[in-house]
């Protein structure tokens, strides 16, 4: 296993800092997938039963996993290094496909939810945050840019996954062997192309420093270093927790119910969105999603973090106030204000990295990045929770169409307003934090 260690992907002279971006899409383009499981839903409720709350289990396991094991190893992956991240990643979220292949082949719901939301939430974790300190150590003088092009492999993984799901639906069946034989394909296949990864990545030489004349078109944004176990003290850490937390809330309540949520919408309508309509939303939001975190985290870095995150959410906001309150009138504005939502939330995930390094430096924004995470894990239950909950309810009241959602739509502009104030409550870290030696 000598293979995996970080002395081992040491870059040698002249490697090119270019391939360590592909290297980490090959994780976050597979572990992205978790963004199609509302593709999942209509089948698992029809072939075992399951109600709308049941059928977002593993999805919200999984995200509290992810957050969960992305704190609790974050500094195992800056002690260990990337290549012994996602080699870990790969067998959990790969193992985690085929144990819930064996659970919907024995109509074992929970083995779905062990295998998807315990063991491929704990893949989904560590992959996450494998690349994030890397590419900001390959890329000083462009961070957000950096991570936006690693991390938007995770918002575009659902681009590809869930038109290949719903094809292999239809072919394999959406009865529980067909879902099986869906989850088998989906854990060897992503076992491939993560190992891809795996083999690719390097780390900088400790002497490394980027082309002088890269270097120096921008200076470093921050001159200070913070300790993980120094970050979590700060007001600075639990603002952005807050920030991360609801803006996710925001969209992943969308995401994660994309595809029943638009047929409700406009099942009144003259003309209702067909199931196949509905898994192409799906795709379109991942398109955006991945998008987002490129454009808007690329952005960050000429307009600066602060000033983005009043965009995500102040705008975002606004706009599930004009969902909530056209409802139904037109299928192009509710798809426009949709598709700009899910960009805001793509892009706060891509820009929190290169806020995080501002604010504590680059000394171990790994194991931060990882503890931040754990808002993720509250969001990835409060989004879908919000959503299906309140859903339910009111189609158990005999309501449909927008009337579903527009309570819950009230509750997440709530969440984006307290965000909003937590983000103008950002400060630099007071110099009893950092660490000796470091300039304030």
């Amino acid at each position: 296993m000598d293979f995996l260690s970080r002395a081992r992907t040491v870059a040698s002279p002249g490697w090119s800092r270019w391939l360590v971006p592909p290297a980490a899409l090959a994780v976050h383009l597979s572990i992205g997938q978790a963004y199609a499981w509302s593709v999942f839903k209509p089948p698992l409720e029809g072939a075992l039963g399951l109600s709308g709350t049941q059928s977002a289990l593993p999805f919200q396991l999984g995200i509290v996993m992810l957050g969960l094991s992305a704190a609790f190893g974050g500094t195992l992956v800056e002690r260990n290094g990337p290549r012994w991240a996602m080699f870990v990643s790969t067998v959990c979220f790969c193992s985690g496909f085929l144990v819930s292949a064996l659970g919907a082949a024995t109509a074992q719901y929970w083995l779905v939810v062990l295998g998807y939301g315990v063991i491929g939430g704990i893949g989904l974790g560590i992959g996450y945050i494998s690349p994030v300190s890397t590419l900001i150590k390959w890329f000083p003088d462009r961070p957000g840019m950096a991570t936006g092009i690693a991390i938007m492999g995770f918002g575009g993984g659902a681009l590809i996954a869930s038109p290949w799901s719903a094809a292999m639906l239809e072919g394999f069946g959406k009865d529980a062997s067909g879902i099986a034989a869906t989850f088998l394909v989906h854990g060897l296949v992503y076992a491939v192309f993560m190992t891809m990864g795996v083999l690719l990545v390097r780390v900088p030489a400790d002497d490394w420093r980027p082309p002088s004349s890269v270097a120096s078109a921008k200076p470093a944004a921050s001159v200070v270093n913070v300790s993980a176990r120094n970050a979590i003290r700060t007001p600075q850490f639990w603002c952005l927790w807050v920030v991360l937390c609801f803006n996710v809330t925001a969209g992943i309540g969308i995401l994660e119910k994309a595809a029943p949520m638009i047929r409700d919408f406009f099942a009144d309508s003259a003309f209702p969105v067909s199931v196949g309509a509905a898994a192409g939303f799906v795709a379109l939001l991942s398109l955006v999603n991945m998008l987002g975190r490129f454009v808007w985290s690329s952005t960050s870095d000429v307009i600066g973090r602060k000033n983005i995150y009043r965009l995500y959410l102040g705008v975002g906001a606004l706009l599930y106030l004009a969902i909530a309150l056209l409802g139904d009138t037109s299928k192009p504005l509710f798809i426009l204000c949709a598709m700009v939502i899910l960009s805001f939330y793509g892009g706060g995930f891509a820009t929190i990295p290169a806020y995080l390094k501002d604010l504590f430096g680059a000394y171990q924004v790994g194991a931060i990045h990882g503890r931040l995470l754990t808002a993720w894990s509250l969001a990835g239950v409060l989004g879908p929770l919000i959503i299906n909950a309140v859903a339910d309810a009111q189609k158990a009241a005999g309501r449909s169409g927008p009337e579903l959602y527009t309570a819950s739509f009230s509750i997440v502009i709530g969440l984006l307003v307290i965000a909003f104030v937590a983000n103008e409550l950002v400060r630099p870290v007071h110099p009893r934090h950092h660490e000796p030696g470091t300039a304030g």
